[in-house]
């Protein structure tokens, strides 16, 4: 699976550089699943289940000799991941509902930990049960945005079922991309070249174009950034059949796309990732201990890369925006400071369409309305940069200047380690440190 953050695909004489970069609202299995069969699409026949009693009823509906039963979280991974209660794999095959009811049990509540959930892993709490058919092929098929062509690409290969990532890596010329005119669309010659590069039997390339062409008008209608379909299969029945799919949709189509938007799963997402978006304030969190605030995602990326630099690693991505408010500074600086592996914050601000008398009053808000005790070392630069140091200077907190982004990446680091250090010899060091 593509992660949510940055993934290369394949370069090499044969296909493009292929960056997927921003995050986008992600659904569940079952939520793209449903949307898609509203195309024409053919997905197994299933249905999710909340609890294990209703696991088994849907079990029993399908009536099927043989089932699936699928952890339902936003992360990939799942085949291989470890539950907390015990049990090895969020995907099992089932001969019966008894043995559904079962694993749902098992699944249901518990937090399953992947490759990409980290350690904290993501609580399950729903299954997708499906009826379990034979392939004769598995492959891998996406369409995604890429930058470098302008345009959609069609991404192939005849390698599915496993991370393309792998495949990238191990052997790139496995993978074939089609680059598409967003004005003219799909073309069949594209579809059918495309076939038969991954292998589909020749008398079912032609149902192998159908479901291309129609995920195609899927990825354009529905404003996706990414439409995965791992493993896209060939059955033994003949069938050309998406058996597992990842769909991504461009935040900024929010407001055309508001019922597939109702579908965001909260409960899957990091909880300062979700308040951040209450404030429009662009955060990620990451596994370090300097907070980062800064104006600008390209400023914000030079600040993490000059943080690493001095040997720190950054806590968070978290781009204010150019026009932020008092109010949107204030919220930042409580949410960088509610994460406990903080121990230094960094404000990095080059004030143009934002002000930097606006962010030193956010700043001092937040400090006396939290008694903020972790350090903040800011570095201002640009309109009412002079109005702003006094503000803070007559502020009365101990705010610790910067004049340029090395010093303040310095600064942040070195207070950041002898906090941590201080902390575990159990000694208060808010007052003295050595800047």
């Amino acid at each position: 699976m593509f992660s949510s953050v940055i993934k290369r695909v394949a370069t090499n004489a044969k296909t493009s550089s292929l960056v997927y970069q921003k995050r986008f609202l992600n659904i569940h299995e079952y939520q793209a699943q449903k949307m898609m069969k509203q195309y024409g699409i053919d997905c197994p026949k299933g249905n999710v289940a909340d609890t294990p009693e209703e696991a088994e009823k849907i079990s029993e509906v399908l009536n099927a000799q043989d089932l699936v039963i699928k952890a339902q979280i936003l992360a990939g991974g799942r085949g291989k991941g470890i539950f907390t209660s015990g049990l090895k794999g969020g995907v099992h095959i089932c001969s019966d509902a008894a043995q559904v009811k079962n694993y749902a049990k098992k699944m249901l509540g518990y937090t399953l930990i992947t490759k990409q959930t980290g350690p904290e892993g993501k609580v399950v709490n729903q299954v997708y049960i499906a009826e379990r058919h034979y392939l004769r092929r598995e492959m891998y098929f996406a369409i995604l945005m890429d930058r470098k062509t302008g345009g959609p690409v069609m991404i192939g290969s005849p390698e599915g079922g496993m991370d393309i990532e792998t495949v990238a890596k191990e052997n790139p010329n496995a993978i074939y991309v089609e680059a598409i005119d967003i004005m003219q669309g799909v073309k069949p010659e594209q579809t059918a070249r495309l076939a038969a590069k991954l292998g589909i039997s020749p008398k079912n390339i032609p149902k192998a174009q159908d479901q291309m062409q129609k995920l195609y008008d899927f990825f354009i209608k529905n404003d996706c950034t990414l439409v995965e379909i791992n493993p896209l299969a060939e059955t033994a029945t003949g069938e050309v059949m998406c058996m597992d799919a990842k769909l991504n949709f461009d935040d900024n189509a929010a407001f055309r796309q508001k019922e597939i938007f109702e579908l965001r799963d909260r409960s899957q997402e990091d909880p300062r990732e979700v308040k951040a978006s209450e404030y429009d304030l662009n955060y990620i969190g990451l596994d370090g201990t300097i907070g980062c605030l800064v104006n600008g995602a390209g400023l914000a990326m030079a600040t993490m890369d000059i943080i690493k630099h001095y040997g720190g690693n950054p806590a968070n991505f978290l781009d204010v925006g150019g026009g932020a408010t008092q109010k949107q500074v204030t919220e930042a600086i409580k949410l960088i400071s509610s994460d406990k592996k903080v121990k230094s914050i960094l404000v990095n601000i080059f004030g143009g369409i934002m002000k930097c008398d606006i962010i030193a009053l956010g700043i001092i808000a937040a400090v006396k309305e939290l008694s903020i005790k972790t350090p903040l070392v800011v570095r201002l630069q640009g309109t009412n940069v002079e109005y702003a140091k006094k503000i803070m200077e007559e502020s009365g907190l101990r705010l610790i200047a910067a004049d340029d982004l090395d010093e303040a990446a310095e600064k942040s680091v070195r207070i950041a380690d002898i906090v941590t250090l201080a902390e575990k010899a159990d000694l208060d060091v808010s007052f003295k440190l050595p800047i």
